[in-house]
């Protein structure tokens, strides 16, 4: 796999505009590059980490989050999204699953390598989807201590079987309810460099086709994680699938349980009426 090496972070605002013109030029395809893009010499900046920890309801601490470092390599990602020779453009995509497995805590202080690459295209009933992989070394030639699956949708068309239907229970009853402010998008672009338009405001969201301004997938699925502080051992997976959008602002549910020894399984719903927004396990 061909490696790039990058000495600095990319830039978010030169990445926003590459992203917009990249929509009016690319046309799909079915080969995805396989350009691994590099960086070394990351680390956790102590006030970034305590602005997220404070957006997603975390304890103020200088361990990690387990979806902290899925900012970190965010820029990373939306370059390699960027690039020409990338089949997708990166506007109109849908982020419909993430998949984080954390090997051991990560702490501030500590400096990583991080390493993106893109794979797995595969249809879907809706489009054709792929993974965006991002991990993070104690050093180059190092084991991962922390890796990412981000999968993304490309709605087009649509080739693959049709995906199994679960059916819709009746919402169980929460553990927490929270209310989530009308400029959440906005609070956590800030602290994320996510700063895509549906999360952002009420006018620019209806031009992607949204009635209103909607949560980041990744900032419910840190607020969900947040409520299980203190519970979680220093190595896990925490696995999600985002299903309907968290329309702002919202009042949601939030509720868990054990499936055995080893797997939480937890839920986000509206909390007026039974549609889920997440649903996700962790698994030691």
């Amino acid at each position: 796999m061909p490696v790039k090496e990058l000495t600095s972070t990319p830039s978010m605002a030169t990445l926003y505009p590459r992203a917009v013109l990249g929509g009016l030029r690319k046309g799909g395809g079915d080969t995805l590059p396989d350009t691994e893009l590099v960086r070394g010499g990351v680390t956790a900046d102590p006030a970034r980490l305590a602005a997220y920890n404070r957006v997603c309801g975390f304890r103020l601490t200088d361990e990690l989050p387990a979806t902290y470092p899925h900012v970190l390599a965010f820029p990373l990602q939306m370059a390699l999204m960027t690039e020409p020779d990338f089949p997708f453009p990166l506007l109109g995509m849908v982020h419909v699953a993430n998949r984080i497995t954390q090997h051991r805590p990560l702490r501030l202080g500590e400096t990583f390598t991080l390493r993106v690459r893109a794979g797995n295209l595969r249809p879907h009933d809706k489009g054709t989807q792929f993974d965006v992989v991002s991990e993070l070394l104690p050093g180059a030639k190092d084991a991962p201590v922390w890796t990412d699956v981000s999968t993304y949708l490309r709605r087009a068309g649509g080739s693959g079987a049709p995906s199994e239907k679960r059916p819709e229970l009746a919402q169980p009853s929460p553990s927490a309810v929270w209310s989530v402010p009308g400029d959440i998008g906005r609070r956590y672009a800030e602290v994320s460099g996510d700063r895509n338009p549906i999360h952002l405001h009420k006018l620019t969201a209806r031009a992607f086709g949204f009635r209103s301004a909607i949560a980041h997938g990744m900032w419910t699925k840190a607020r969900c994680l947040a409520a299980f502080e203190g519970r979680l051992p220093g190595a896990y997976t925490v696995d999600v699938r985002f299903q309907l959008p968290v329309f702002l602002p919202a009042k949601v549910a939030f509720t868990s349980w054990h499936e055995d020894e080893r797997t939480w399984s937890f839920e986000l719903w509206n909390a007026r009426r039974p549609k889920p927004h997440l649903r996700g396990t962790i698994t030691d």
